[in-house]
């Protein structure tokens, strides 16, 4: 072959993955356009500092007082009086905050009240966090969805899987989620499992010899005293087969402020270690969230997310990819996204399950597969997590496959060994 006639062959290859090139960047053009006017925690940053700066003065908080977690914790908003000094109520809303605090407890700590923009009612951070008449007017759901009362077979054990289960160590939040799956354990009550139901939750695990993962949670794993922690973490270190550990927070969503040096010099001595967290929305990604998340990371955890899928908040294909995106760059990895539960008093965020499935199948192609979740719905009487995937495989015969791709295109695929 001539010089020429290979210098043409390249030529048009180069034409070819030009014009590819072309088409792959017609596909993310709505996402570059989504995104100069999305809002994420680092682009509101210096308003939300400014009105953490009017909260402080409301509460008579100093700086020092405001980054410690257990101020944050003392001074979480609770009730209509103390948040009609931060946010302007209307009379109804007045009226409907104090119904529903009769039937389901609320509160909010001072920081995540802070990322509320108070000129919008539908502020994604409001919505999870300040109770609207919804709540309170839903009497379609359950208390207990996933039937956990049914699926303890020791005191603050929670099995529903063959090789690893959760033990509820506290009902405690910073904040306390209007979706939440277990508001039927929060109360009214600040309460940790006792020391009594720990030690039998660690010796049924002792017990049970296929047990290789266990996951303490509540209510907020980061609500329990280093002490206290560190003891667990170390009990479980010293069963044999126990191989690894994870922690359910939202602390560095709603109180990055928990994530200390000392909390996370403790939690470097019990790897492997996971921690689990859930963000919902990118303006929950913030500087503070991030340090919290980073430090975290430098010790040597790794952190997944586990979203919620919440009607009005986060039900938005390109929100969606914006959040996981913003999440990366944390170096936290998207895990989940659920499915809302059927929970009593969480219907108004319930999404039909095809609009996920649709949200996980834009993701597709479309982003890192780091940033591609599992989409999961819980299965009934606590028969656990079921995965909800879109279709790539049309059909199957002896030595081929029909196959969708991301962009919906239909495709033949040899399937023969001798390839």
């Amino acid at each position: 072959m001539s010089i020429g006639v290979e210098e043409k062959n390249v030529e048009g290859k180069r034409q070819v993955a030009l014009e590819r090139a072309r088409e792959l960047k017609g596909r993310i053009a709505d996402y570059l356009e989504y995104k100069k006017g999305a809002p994420t925690g680092f682009k509101e940053w210096e308003r939300i500092r400014e009105r953490q700066e009017n909260i402080k003065k409301i509460l008579g908080a100093s700086d020092t007082e405001w980054k410690d977690w257990k101020w944050q914790l003392k001074n979480r908003v609770n009730e209509v009086e103390s948040l009609k000094k931060i946010f302007d109520l209307m009379p109804r809303e007045e009226k409907e905050i104090s119904l529903v605090g009769s039937k389901f407890r609320w509160s909010v700590s001072p920081y995540y009240l802070s990322l509320i923009d108070p000129e919008d009612s539908l502020d994604p951070v409001r919505l999870q966090s300040i109770p609207t008449i919804e709540e309170y007017e839903d009497t379609s759901g359950v208390m207990d969805p996933m039937a956990e009362e049914f699926t303890s077979p020791a005191p603050a054990v929670t099995r529903r899987y063959p090789d690893r289960l959760i033990i509820n160590v506290t009902n405690q939040c910073p904040s306390y989620c209007r979706h939440c799956q277990r508001r039927r354990n929060i109360g009214e009550v600040d309460s940790h499992t006792s020391r009594e139901n720990l030690k039998a939750a660690l010796k049924y695990i002792a017990e049970n010899e296929e047990i290789r993962d266990v996951l303490l949670t509540g209510g907020d794993a980061l609500m329990l005293s280093d002490k206290t922690l560190d003891w667990i973490l170390t009990e479980l270190d010293n069963i044999p087969h126990v191989e690894i550990k994870r922690l359910g927070t939202r602390a560095p969503v709603t109180l990055p402020y928990r994530i200390t040096d000392e909390l996370c010099e403790m939690l470097s001595r019990h790897l492997p270690l996971y921690v689990n967290i859930q963000f919902n929305h990118p303006l929950e990604v913030t500087p503070d969230s991030r340090d919290a998340c980073w430090a975290l990371a430098r010790c040597g955890i790794a952190l997944g997310n586990q979203a919620v899928l919440l009607k009005g908040i986060n039900n938005h294909p390109l929100l969606m990819r914006s959040l996981n995106q913003e999440l990366l760059k944390i170096m936290v990895r998207p895990y989940y996204i659920f499915h809302a539960k059927g929970v009593r008093g969480t219907r108004h965020f319930r999404t039909r399950v095809e609009e996920g499935i649709g949200i996980v199948e834009q993701l597709r192609g479309f982003t890192s597969g780091l940033a591609i979740p599992t989409y999961i719905v819980n299965a009934p009487r606590g028969y656990g997590k079921t995965p909800m995937l879109a279709e790539y495989l049309i059909s199957m015969g002896a030595n081929k496959l029909l196959i969708r791709t991301w962009e919906k295109k239909i495709l033949e695929y040899e399937n023969d060994e001798d390839i």
